[in-house]
């Protein structure tokens, strides 16, 4: 199901949700726009960031060179089956 999250402030007055790991994320913590390497983390920070509000989708979009397919995948694999769908070695095995 999409989860929503609200956007808050930190004491800094920094915009922040909370990410998949359960630690605070603001937009200096995201992953940098030229990534590479898509790890879980990774993903999960860039989908928590868009339903929070920290991001638009099409910023998310624009700053990771990402189509809407892909990243509409990250987010249907994170509702789907957790964290551990966005493995890319057991993506057969979550279809």
């Amino acid at each position: 199901m999409l989860q929503q999250q609200q956007t808050r402030t930190n004491s800094r007055g920094e915009a922040y949700v909370i990410g998949p790991t359960g630690a605070p994320l603001t937009i200096n913590d995201l992953p940098p726009p030229d990534t590479g390497r898509w790890v879980i983390r990774r993903k999960a920070e860039v989908v928590a960031a868009v339903r929070g509000g920290l991001l638009t989708l099409d910023e998310a979009l624009e700053r990771y060179r990402l189509t809407s397919e892909e990243f509409l995948a990250w987010q249907r694999s994170i509702d789907k089956h957790g964290l551990a769908g966005l493995r890319t070695t057991r993506i057969q095995q979550y279809r």
